[in-house]
């Protein structure tokens, strides 16, 4: 393995154990010695800039946001890249075809045209309730980075007909992200790598479900937690301990990264 010089995660399931829904005491202090010995830390994740979860004490340095649509560090934003508008409009047409409500992201804020359980237990991963906005049609005609809602994969055909630039990113059965057809977290790496001048070869990056494929497939060492999915496990570069057991911290002292 080279010299790594910065570390991405995912967080639901990688750095959060989805039944504790918290993070562990190893895990920030993988954290914080990762930190220590100057190894730039970002999350990757397809939450919102606004609902990125506080660790404490730590400070990351960068975050790669709405599944790699929107990237940025305490400076500036280092990528930006939004659904198309018409896309927007068009999905959730698709949406209210099938009876299902949609929440838009934009940069600030998070907005939906109703909710479902499966929306509701989607935003409830991440300890929030879904907010059912009067403006939401005003809302939905600006800068949208990520539509999300419940939706399985029997209906994955009927939310893309018509769809001009955008795709269908998950990692839970119960739901989507859907981002642009050119984004992706892989995108987003890409993005922060070329930012702070270093070869994918110098990063490493943790996650767990389907959406994390690109990401490893885009940094020099990809690891699958225990708990991760078999399509991520069959193109991870290693595998480590399950999110309950510490997996992130076991790799990084066995790896010498720490």
């Amino acid at each position: 393995m080279k010299e790594i010089k910065i570390a991405f995660f995912d967080i639901d399931g990688t750095l959060i154990d989805l039944d504790r829904k918290e993070i562990s005491e190893k895990m920030l202090e993988t954290l914080t010695r990762l930190k220590r010995r100057g190894i730039i830390l970002c999350p990757a994740t397809g939450r919102a800039p606004m609902t990125l979860p506080h660790f404490g004490e730590i400070e990351f340095d960068a975050f790669l946001t709405f599944n790699g649509s929107y990237c940025f560090n305490s400076e500036q934003t280092i990528f930006s890249n939004p659904l198309a508008s018409e896309d927007v409009k068009r999905l959730i047409e698709n949406a209210g075809e099938i009876g299902r409500p949609v929440s838009i992201a934009t940069k600030n804020r998070l907005a939906a045209n109703g909710a479902d359980r499966d929306l509701i237990d989607y935003y409830a991963i991440a300890k929030l309730k879904v907010e059912i906005a009067d403006d939401f049609d005003m809302l939905a005609r600006e800068e949208v980075f990520q539509v999300m809602m419940g939706c399985y994969e029997s209906e994955y055909a009927h939310m893309m007909k018509d769809i001009g630039s955008a795709r269908i990113t998950a990692w839970w059965d119960r739901a989507v992200d859907i981002i642009p057809s050119d984004g992706g977290k892989g995108k987003g790496i890409e993005k922060i790598l070329e930012y702070y001048n270093l070869d994918k070869s110098e990063a490493i990056a943790f996650g767990d479900g389907n959406n994390d494929i690109e990401m490893l497939q885009s940094v020099g060492t990809g690891v699958a937690m225990a708990n991760g999915s078999d399509r991520l496990k069959a193109v991870a570069d290693d595998v480590c301990g399950h999110v309950a057991e510490d997996g992130i911290y076991h790799y990084c002292v066995g790896h010498g990264l720490i």
